[in-house]
């Protein structure tokens, strides 16, 4: 098993959207997954991460596209980065450097949270705020879940 640090969730990724809530709550396992798992089993956390966010950034693209998000263009743009890196990584990690892997799955530990608290809680904002014409509300525990 591997023993680097994981990615845990923690409410400061709330953003008061329940859908997008329960969608990064799974992009936080699958990498989490990836920084955690066994060697071995790589090359698979990796594959169910590209599904994940296939389906994950298709969801908000969607949502932006159905509210006229200002900001769509940018949003998408980073996706599409974190997109295109994870089918660049993926065959090298197939072909068993799963060191190059675990580096992507560390650099996306780091960008998630930026990503989320600036463009995520941004676009939270803009759809409940249309859909109500109030902020979203985010109760926040101050804790960290433990697998």
């Amino acid at each position: 098993m591997n023993t680097q640090k994981g990615m845990p969730w923690t409410d400061a990724y709330l953003l008061g959207h329940a859908r997008m809530d329960d969608t990064h709550r799974e992009f936080v396992s699958a990498v989490d997954r990836m920084l955690t798992c066994a060697d071995e089993e790589f090359p698979a956390a990796m594959r169910a991460f590209i599904e994940h966010v296939e389906a994950h950034f298709a969801e908000e693209k969607a949502l932006m596209e159905a509210t006229d998000f200002p900001s769509t263009s940018c949003h998408v743009d980073d996706h599409d980065a974190v997109y295109k890196s994870a089918l660049e990584v993926e065959p090298l990690v197939v072909a068993g450097n799963i060191e190059i892997g675990r580096k992507f799955a560390e650099a996306l530990s780091s960008w998630f949270p930026s990503h989320a608290d600036y463009l995520d809680s941004a676009l939270s904002h803009w759809v409940v705020k249309r859909s109500t014409g109030g902020k979203p509300v985010v109760l926040r525990r101050n804790l960290v879940v433990e697998r």
